[in-house]
This record gives C-alpha cells, structure tokens and sequence, in this order.
C-alpha cells in the first residue's frame, strides 16, 4: 500500500510564470479538526490507499473542541487527554500533518491551493474542513486584550490564565459557550455576569422552558444573568477594564468572554467560485459546487432533512464526524447520502444536557418529568410529530427519545408527558 506523496512543478497563478515546486497529495484535508480527522480516519478505515494530508493552521495535532470551555478550560482535562490521536496514530496511517499553515486560495481548475507563507499543494481530492472564526464584537474596544473568543487551545490557555488573576469576569452571549465558560467561572469562585441580548438564554435552540431551567440554576450557582441588554463599547487602554452597555451604565470586567457565535471559513472557497453565503453549499455527499472539491462540519450548508429541507449549518461534533464519513466514503466509492440526526451536549454544574432534533419551528414544547428534581425531558412536536427532544440528567429518555425524531414518530402530549411511560413505547411496531 502506498501512501507516499510526490513533489511535482509547474506554474502557479501570480507566479510570473516561474516554476515551482508544488507537493502532491490525493486527498488533502483543510482543517484540523473532528471533521478533518475524521475523514482521514475513516478513508483509512475504507483502505484508501492514496496519499492523505491534513493542513491545520494551529501548531497542534487535531483536538476536541468542546472541552475547551468546560473541561480544559476548569483544568479538569490535560490536553494531551482531548487529542482526536495520539501523534503515533497518523504517523502510523500515514497521514502527513502540515501544521502552522493557513490556506489562503484555490485553484480548482488546477486542482491546486496556496497557503500564506507561498507553499503550493496539489491534490486529486480536497477536502474543506476549517470550521470558523469566533464571532467578535463589531464596537469600539472590542479588540483589547483582555476580550476573548473560545475557539482554540490558545483561546482556552489564554483565558485560563487571565482567569487565574481576575475577580469579575463578563461573558457575552448566553448560547452553549457562554454558560459553559460561565458555569467553570462561578466554580472558581469568581464573580460572573452573563449578558444576553434575547429574551432569554439558549433562545435559538431550545425552548423556554429549558431556558428559564438554567437561567435559574446559573443563578442559584452566583452568576448575574441579565436578558435583553445591547452591548455598546469595550472600555479600557491597554487592557479591558470594564464593559458600556447601550443605556450607558459600565460593568467593571477584569475579563470579557464572547461567545456569540462563528464567521465560517470559507473565504477562498467563495473567492474560487464556490457557491454559497453562510459557509459554502453542499449537496447530500458534501460536494461543493468546485470539482472534486468537498466541505464538511461547521462550515458547510446543506439541506437537512431534520430541518424540513432548509439549507443550514449544523455547529456540533456529531455534524463534523458523520460528514465526515459521507466524504470518506464517496472518495472510495459508496454513495451514501448524508442523514445522520443531529444531536448535541452541554455539560454545566451537575446537569448534563442531551439534545437530539432540531427545535426550530415547533409548535409544542411537553415537559417530561420534575425539573426540580434536575432530572426532566422536553419534547418538541410539530402537528403532533416528534422533531426533537432536550434532556437533561435523563439519559434513558435522551437513547429511547433519539428514535422517536428519526422516525417521526406522532404521538400525543398526554403520553409524551407521561414520565412512567418508556418513550420507546411510543414506536409503532414494524408493519407487515
């Protein structure tokens, strides 16, 4: 089997017509992360026997990312304990990690892109994995140190030592990121004031019920939640000092974390004629629009059959991996559409939050279970349908409620609410 790459020459566009050395691999992987390494796995897993790289532009070998607002970020977690493989892993499948290096263009008539040291890489098959940006703050200030997004293990290191000095810390965004990094704060003892501009935390992904759950359990645990309130300025020189609100009262902040989202990165994909907007389109076996040219996890846009066909990006591990494993597989030959059910986690304080679906667009949202007993379900529906279900500290409800979305199962609310009657009972028995 033979996993070598080669070096060849030729022109490159802007090159003056000079010859350069170009290195040639059948497969390269633009990311570095759960779906990047995934698709790299798993081609190995089908015996691709092909040369494969993956080009991450962080000095690390790819890692898991959501503990870097919980576990790694609390020091719970060594690092070498969130690595996706160990190094001897991919020295092992001969995969060629190119690290510290960002891929700033693509020719796909080519078939060739450009990092931004000048390096050229040629390839048979790419693979666009890169994820996104955290979403910055757009106001005066909001680049002073001391402001921080939770996207990498610098981001993380960063944070952690900052937060080992400061006292009041003000998170900006009450999604997933948000209350985890809030949850280790108010753990370490520090003051923690969360602001959030909707109505009410986790607003685009749950319902209001599991909101109002954990805006009360974050301020049972000390943390200020405050809803509804526009950020205006960062205040401070040389360092973040404080943060200005739109009524203009100032949060003294020895620390600001933003966590309000991504900026897919996508740029040359979209500058080689990708199509797409708000990460670049794929069809049901990640193709984008550019020959021979595929996208996978955080930054890819595909119609979802969980969401009613609507072209969305899907911000989770279980997205990276399964498209992932959509792209390996066509690259050897199988031709297996992409269906996998979304699902995610958050873990904050005790509560572990297991979500399987899409809420988006429900008409009903049942409450299974006590909440304060901090072990309940909410069931969402659409016309009756089953489209999704939260679950907190309710594993048994989450493993039989994940196959009531896939098969859209209709059931009433009475039964959904009913916590002595196993979900599993709710599946109509196979027909025939």
């Amino acid at each position: 089997m033979n996993h070598r790459s080669s070096t060849v020459s030729g022109t490159q566009p802007g090159s003056g017509g000079k010859r350069v050395s170009s290195q040639h691999f059948d497969v390269i992987i633009v990311g570095a992360g759960h779906g990047g390494a995934n698709t790299a796995i798993q081609l190995r897993q089908k015996e691709f026997a092909g040369s494969i790289a993956i080009i991450g532009d962080e000095p690390e070998l790819p890692y898991e990312r959501p503990p870097l607002s919980k576990e790694y970020f609390a020091g719970e977690k060594e690092f070498a304990r969130i690595q996706i493989r160990p190094e001897q892993f991919w020295v092992d499948k001969q995969v060629t990690m190119i690290l510290n290096t960002r891929i700033t263009s693509v020719d796909p008539a080519g078939h060739a892109i450009t990092a931004a040291d000048g390096r050229n890489f040629s390839y048979g098959k790419l693979v666009w994995a890169t994820g996104g940006a955290p979403r910055m703050l757009p106001i005066p200030g909001g680049d002073l140190p001391g402001v921080q997004g939770v996207r990498t293990r610098a981001d993380a290191d960063t944070m952690k030592a900052a937060a080992e000095t400061a006292q009041q810390v003000v998170v900006i965004g009450g999604g997933y990121i948000g209350l985890e990094a809030a949850a280790v704060l108010s753990k370490a003892g520090k003051k923690v004031i969360l602001l959030e501009a909707l109505d009410r935390v986790l607003a685009r992904v749950a319902g209001e019920q599991l909101s109002r759950f954990f805006e009360a359990d974050h301020r049972a645990h000390g943390v200020d939640i405050r809803l509804g309130v526009s950020v205006a300025a960062i205040e401070g020189n040389e360092r973040v000092t404080g943060v200005r609100l739109a009524d203009d009262s100032v949060i003294p902040a020895d620390l600001v974390i933003v966590g309000i989202g991504i900026v897919p990165a996508v740029a040359p994909l979209i500058d080689a004629g990708a199509q797409g907007g708000n990460g670049v389109n794929v069809d049901e076996y990640c193709r984008t629009s550019l020959a021979d040219v595929y996208a996978v996890g955080d930054c890819a846009a595909h119609a979802n059959g969980f969401a009613d066909g609507a072209t969305i990006r899907l911000e989770s591990v279980q997205n990276a991996n399964d498209q992932g494993s959509t792209v390996a597989k066509h690259i050897v030959g199988l031709e297996e559409p992409y269906k996998a059910l979304p699902w995610f986690w958050s873990n904050q304080y005790d509560l572990k939050l297991q979500t399987a679906g899409l809420s988006t667009g429900h008409d009903a949202a049942i409450l299974r279970g006590d909440p304060a007993t901090r072990s309940f379900s909410v069931v969402y529906t659409k016309a009756g349908r089953v489209i999704a279900i939260d679950c907190v500290n309710a594993t048994k409800d989450y493993v039989q409620g994940r196959n009531l979305v896939t098969a859209g199962v209709i059931a009433s609310a009475a039964d959904l609410a009913n916590a002595e009657l196993p979900l599993k009972d709710l599946i109509p028995p196979p027909s025939g």
